[in-house]
């Protein structure tokens, strides 16, 4: 991990509750670094993952890096305060969105899981940005290896077993989607962002019965998945 601290930050106004994961979506790694150690851009983040798996460490962790921007989750707004963020080099939608490569996942699972343990993170508070601001954020998008985070319990698994259609309308699924932690205030952005998360494959922001389950899986205590 190589120092590389960054002026952006100020004092926590909550403990760490929450981890949230970005893409730089900026066409080169050196890019995203200057933006985010420019004191005019006003952005930071506490981590950046190179796609070499080389981690520069930017914010210290009980600091208030400015990463979330407007967003919300499960109530809270003040995300900045409450997390930790962490920008993977990827030059995203904009510029040439591709797959993340193996050592730079490599790289995040065990500083992910460090964070989550310091912190005492839940796996539903492990969230892309996308998810805290739907209607702003793609990131770090569909693309994005959540089964491999799954996989060794740093992040909720798609639910895949003993699904059930609970057979909601579309205002019970938004009831639900914001049960689960999703602002609804835009009911297409917020369909869209669930299932870039958890259905990324078909992500068309139609509430059909696969939406329906995933969900209903999702707020039971454990939900059961391939990863």
């Amino acid at each position: 991990m190589t120092p590389t601290p960054s002026p952006n930050f100020d004092e926590r106004a909550a403990p760490v509750s929450m981890i949230v994961l970005h893409y730089t979506g900026m066409p080169t790694a050196a890019a995203a670094l200057d933006r985010l150690r420019d004191p005019v851009a006003k952005v930071s983040a506490h981590y950046c993952v190179d796609e070499d798996g080389t981690v520069q460490a930017l914010v210290d962790e009980d600091k208030r890096a400015w990463h979330a921007g407007a967003s919300h989750w499960r109530g809270v707004t003040d995300i900045n305060s409450c997390s930790v963020g962490i920008e993977l080099v990827n030059p995203g939608h904009e510029f040439g969105y591709r797959a993340f490569p193996p050592a730079q996942i490599d790289a995040l699972v065990p500083l992910l899981a460090e964070i989550k343990d310091r912190h005492g993170v839940t796996r539903g508070n492990v969230v892309g940005h996308s998810d805290i601001a739907p209607t702003r954020k793609r990131d770090p998008g569909e693309l994005f290896p959540w089964g491999r985070l799954a996989r060794v319990r740093l992040a909720l698994p798609r639910p895949t077993r003993n699904l059930l259609d609970p057979g909601w309308t579309g205002a019970g699924f938004l009831l639900a989607l914001e049960r689960f932690g999703y602002e609804v205030a835009d009911p297409l952005a917020a369909t869209m962002a669930f299932q870039r998360r958890f259905r990324p494959e078909l992500i068309d922001g139609d509430i059909d019965a696969e939406c329906r389950m995933i969900l209903l899986a999702l707020l039971l205590p454990k939900p059961q998945g391939d990863d």
